[in-house]
């Protein structure tokens, strides 16, 4: 988590102040690449082997080019960091997709039980969001806001604890 160095006006409420960047690292991206490129590289391999009956072969080529398209995907996905201001944490750069409005974020969950990628933490919303998903980054699935996966332990950690004082601070955080 990258503070930013912008100076901040105390009279400035709007939502485009940056409190903190989360981006990826180049060895963490292509790692999470990687995998999934070596993964597909093998299941053509066994596609082509002689010795595979022909549904096998087919189920294991289609599993590698949809593994080649992830890594494709995962790719494209961490070119962008995420970015949280005040009023919500979304995608970094011009048309970044906001993952979770503050106002509507009630608990943020960081326990080792938790539905989550790994180094991430999962936020609980109000009100179920649509559905989308950038492999390696986060995922959101109804009221559930998942952030992690190619992202280092202890930068999504400081986000979580930043976003969880800031919902705490406004007094939208968890309704018993």
């Amino acid at each position: 988590m990258t503070p930013t160095s912008e100076p901040t006006r105390p009279d400035a409420a709007d939502d485009d102040t940056v409190l903190a960047t989360l981006r990826p690292s180049a060895a963490r991206r292509w790692m999470g690449v990687g995998a999934l490129g070596i993964l597909g590289a093998l299941l053509l391999g066994l596609a082509l082997a002689p010795e595979v009956a022909v549904l096998w072969r087919l189920a294991l080529a289609a599993g590698a080019v949809l593994t080649a398209r992830m890594a494709m995907t995962m790719e494209r996905a961490t070119r962008r960091g995420l970015v949280l201001t005040p009023g919500d944490l979304r995608e970094e750069g011009e048309g970044g997709e906001i993952l979770a409005r503050l106002s509507d974020v009630r608990r943020v969950d960081r326990s080792a039980f938790a539905l989550k990628p790994s180094n991430g933490f999962v936020m609980l919303l109000a009100d179920p969001a649509p559905r989308a998903y950038r492999p390696g980054l986060w995922w959101r699935i109804g009221r559930r806001v998942a952030v992690g996966g190619v992202l280092s332990g202890s930068e999504t950690r400081g986000l979580a604890d930043s976003i969880a004082v800031k919902i705490a601070d406004t007094g939208d955080g968890p309704r018993g």
